[in-house]
């Protein structure tokens, strides 16, 4: 046997007794590779990233074709779906933040302390603006504000036209300008992502843009329409997962392995997702969840809270298929010889390391959400028990523990199912 070309490859010589064709066994998940004689111990890189050559190594065509087939059975699913779950007419529903106003824009010019209008006793600050648009578009008017407020001279802000007493325009102030930072933010972060990764990161801004595309125009309009918010969801994620991974990665075997990867962790965040929603007897109804009674019956909040776990794992849920099988990748380009138990012991290692941060990542995340609330019941003097038994942080816990599962999950799929394709491949081809 020949020493591989890449260095990155550690090899320790194998026992003469190890099965070409063995298959990993229970004792081989979570156990380092440092024991007895006659176990591979193979020190990969980290790698992220498909070779453009990757399907060459995939040589047998009724394994190609399974790959494909399959892929494409799940593609025409998640097509009818899109037609079943197509939003149709969502009139009727209630806007409890009147988001459906029409706001004004306008540009602060002058802000003093005046006597408020309500109670002379107290004080206010009297805020003019010049209106850049509306029926009174070019003129200065005021509205008053609470002392406290963050208004400044020189801020672009929106407020909102009433009817006062008498037929005349009143003025409230609805938001701040914010789209010259944010577009300015927008412009550093894909600098960014097309900086380091290329033609790879045009890919995957444009699965980010066909992400974002999918929730507007059909993940949301479809909720609103009372369809079942779980299997918007799937669909959701599936169309997403699809995008996503063949827009960044390409259409390679390894991409398929991966998409499929994450179908069946995706598939075991639904079913403890839903298992554990209403044995904590979430009703969906905490927060902003109360808004949603104002849209209607037909919203159903213990779904909603279910389709944002799916929606929300599968950003890292993908991250960690794709690692797992370019690592399995990378090391069968390296050691054509190894089995499928041997190929599966090391990137199993690189999952734990991987693992190990992004569960972390994902739980804060959630608390980053829920720290104002957190805040207000710490500062309340509430028990930990009682803290996190409510239902808003009760959700948020759900979450993140449903969702890590899933990702933990995801190692051992992924990483065995390509394993498999790439062992099974070799042997039917032989």
């Amino acid at each position: 046997m020949g020493q591989p070309p890449d260095d990155d490859v550690d090899e320790r010589a194998a026992a003469p007794g190890d099965a070409a064709g063995g298959e990993p066994n229970a004792d081989d998940e979570g156990v380092d590779d440092d024991g007895p004689a006659g176990t591979a111990d193979i020190h990969v890189p980290h790698v992220h990233s498909h070779s453009h050559a990757d399907d060459g190594l995939v040589t047998s065509e009724p394994v190609r074709r399974a790959l494909w087939i399959t892929t494409a059975v799940v593609g025409v699913l998640t097509l009818v779906g899109v037609l079943l779950l197509w939003p149709g007419d969502s009139e009727g529903l209630s806007d409890p933040l009147l988001l459906d106003a029409d706001p004004i824009p306008a540009d602060v010019i002058t802000s003093d302390v005046v006597p408020c209008s309500y109670d002379a006793l107290l004080v206010c600050r009297l805020v003019g603006f010049e209106l850049r648009g509306g029926e009174e578009e070019g003129t200065i008017r005021a509205m008053e504000m609470s002392i406290d407020n963050r208004v400044q001279v020189g801020d672009g802000i929106y407020v909102l036209a009433y009817p006062g007493a008498e037929g005349e325009l009143n003025y409230v102030f609805y938001e701040f300008q914010r789209g010259t930072p944010m577009l300015l933010l927008l412009v550093f972060f894909m600098a960014a992502v097309l900086l380091l990764g290329r033609w790879r990161g045009v890919g995957a801004l444009a699965g980010l843009a066909a992400s974002l595309g999918v929730i507007v125009l059909f993940t949301l309009p479809s909720l609103l329409s009372g369809n079942d918010a779980v299997m918007v969801a799937l669909v959701t994620a599936s169309v997403i997962a699809f995008l996503a991974l063949f827009l960044a990665h390409g259409f390679q075997v390894s991409t398929a392995v991966a998409l499929l990867s994450t179908f069946l962790s995706l598939a075991l965040i639904v079913a403890l997702g839903w298992i554990f929603v209403i044995a904590t007897r979430l009703t969906g109804f905490s927060d902003e969840g109360l808004l949603l009674a104002g849209l209607g019956s037909g919203i159903d909040a213990r779904g909603i809270v279910l389709a944002g776990l799916v929606i929300g794992s599968l950003g890292v849920l993908d991250d960690v298929t794709v690692t797992q099988v370019s690592a399995v990748w990378e090391l069968k380009r390296a050691r054509p010889d190894l089995s499928t138990a041997d190929l599966y012991r090391p990137v199993v290692r690189i999952g734990r390391d991987h693992i190990s941060s992004t569960v972390n990542t994902l739980f804060l995340a959630y608390a980053g959400a829920a720290l104002p609330l957190l805040l207000l019941f710490t500062e309340a003097g509430q028990s930990v028990t009682s803290l996190l038994t409510r239902e808003v942080i009760a959700v948020e816990i759900v979450r993140a523990l449903v969702g890590s599962i899933g990702l933990v999950a995801s190692v051992p799929i992924s990483t065995y199912m390509a394993a498999k394709v790439l062992t099974t491949s070799e042997r039917l081809a032989t």
